[in-house]
């Protein structure tokens, strides 16, 4: 259920989503960019006005509580990965993040964000973060490790190698 701010009958966005908002129109408006200056974020923010006014916490959510790779503190979100002391981008699935955001929030609730943003999740989940996996999932690639073992069960590597050598002359 969205919330409700008590100064308007527009919805109260929580100041993590703005910050993901942001951070999504800036990755979409430029798709050959990796990251961006969390002052760009806190621009783009500022600029959208998604809450109207630009909140203090905006800056700090960039910069800590949203970022998945630096230690909780308080805040437990995996939207944004640190790419450099002051660069962020989204967080993608299989990104690195600390054991203290185990479990926390990646992107904005859709019933939480306004209507017009929440196309910014579609983009995101299917061009933007696509093909990541989340800690645990298994790798397809690596999912292969053992398949047909049974061929040279019982026998050295070294010498089933030589044996299939033998028959490429």
């Amino acid at each position: 259920m969205a919330r409700v701010s008590l100064s308007s009958s527009k919805p109260a966005v929580r100041v993590a989503d703005e910050v993901w908002i942001a951070a999504a129109l800036l990755h979409r408006e430029n798709p050959d960019r990796e990251d961006f200056l969390v002052s760009e974020i806190v621009e783009r923010a500022e600029r959208e006005g998604v809450y109207g006014k630009l909140r203090p916490g905006v800056y700090v959510h960039a910069l800590q509580h949203c970022v998945a790779n630096r230690p909780a503190s308080p805040g437990r979100y995996r939207m944004l990965v640190a790419t450099g002391k002051v660069r962020r981008r989204l967080y993608r699935l299989g990104d690195p993040y600390h054991p203290g955001r185990e479990g926390a929030k990646l992107v904005p609730e859709r019933d939480e964000l306004p209507a017009a943003y929440r196309p910014l999740l579609d983009w995101y989940a299917s061009e933007f973060s696509k093909g990541g996996r989340e800690k645990g999932e298994t790798d397809p690639i690596l999912g292969l490790r053992g398949l047909g073992k049974e061929i040279w069960h019982g026998e050295e590597p070294d010498t089933y190698v030589s044996r299939l050598r033998e028959a490429w002359e």
